[in-house]
């Protein structure tokens, strides 16, 4: 199983440049089954520090885990979430 986290837009100050939100996004494929998560996280005032073309998208995502975004909690899910589409316990459907 594949597990990808992006951030999928930030948001900033145009002035000084300093994001002050992100929108993320985790990923789970494994073969033809997929799902994901996704959230945001805002910070107060210009923290954290690094102005907008300074950053890299490894440091906006350990932002976000620093935030409090639980990332081991989020991917059990996403993993749970893949094993119930392998192994569905409900199904729909019309008999005829």
């Amino acid at each position: 199983m594949q597990i990808i986290w992006n951030i999928t837009q930030l948001e900033r100050h145009v002035a000084s440049g300093f994001v002050f939100t992100a929108c993320w996004k985790a990923t789970a494929t494994e073969a033809d089954h997929s799902t994901f998560a996704y959230s945001t996280c805002r910070w107060e005032g210009e923290t954290p520090t690094i102005p907008y073309q300074n950053l890299t998208e490894e440091a906006v995502l350990n932002w976000v885990w620093e935030s409090g975004v639980d990332k081991d909690a989020i991917e059990t899910s996403l993993i749970s979430q893949i094993d119930a589409q392998k192994n569905p316990v409900t199904a729909t459907g019309l008999p005829w």
